[in-house]
C-alpha cells in the first residue's frame, strides 16, 4: 500500500513539520550521545510498528559504524550483553515512555533512578523530548502508512534546514 497522505506536500503539514523537525534538530544538537539517540529512536519505533522509522534509525546506526549485532539486538536489549548500563537505562525509558497506552504505569522509579545515575539534566531533558518526539513521529507515519525501505542514512541530519 502506498502512503495515504504526504504531510510535506500539504502547506499546513509542511509548516508544522518544519517546526517538528526543528525540535528534533535541537535534540540532535544536545550532549546526549548520538548513538543513544538512535538506539532510543529505534526501540520506540519497533514498539510502535513504524516501518519507516525502524528503517531510518537502523540505517543511521549502521552508517554511524554501529556493529550489526547491536542494531539487531535492540529489540531484545534486556537479553543482550552489548549495551552499556547507560544505554540500558535510556532503552528502558524509551520502552516505559512509549507504552503509556498499554495500561503501563509510566516510567518506573527504578528506571528513573538509572537514568538519573547515567545522564545529566540536559541529557535527561533531551531524552524525555526524544521519547516524546519519536513517538509522535511514529504515529504520524503509521497513520499515513509511510512504509520503510526507502530511507537514506543521514537524511534527518539536515531535514529542518
Amino acid at each position: 500500500m502506498d502512503s495515504r497522505f504526504d504531510l510535506n506536500s500539504n502547506e499546513l503539514g509542511a509548516k508544522i513539520g518544519k517546526r517538528f523537525a526543528n525540535v528534533s534538530l535541537a535534540i540532535k544538537g544536545s550532549t546526549l550521545p548520538k548513538i543513544t539517540q538512535e538506539l532510543v529512536s529505534l526501540r520506540a519505533s519497533q514498539l510502535n510498528g513504524c516501518g519507516f522509522c525502524v528503517d531510518a534509525h537502523a540505517k543511521d546506526l549502521a552508517a554511524a559504524g554501529e556493529p550489526a549485532v547491536r542494531v539487531n539486538l535492540v529489540a531484545a536489549w534486556r537479553e543482550a550483553s552489548v549495551f552499556t548500563e547507560a544505554e540500558q537505562a535510556a532503552l528502558a525509558l524509551a520502552e516505559e515512555g512509549s507504552r503509556l497506552a498499554d495500561a503501563h504505569q509510566g516510567v518506573s522509579d527504578e528506571t528513573w533512578s538509572q537514568v538519573r545515575k547515567h545522564y545529566d539534566d540536559d541529557q535527561i531533558a533531551a531524552l524525555i523530548y526524544l521519547v516524546a518526539m519519536i513517538n509522535a513521529a511514529n504515529r504520524l507515519l503509521v497513520i499515513t502508512h509511510t512504509k520503510g525501505g526507502s530511507y537514506r542514512a543521514g537524511t534527518f541530519d539536515t531535514a529542518a534546514n
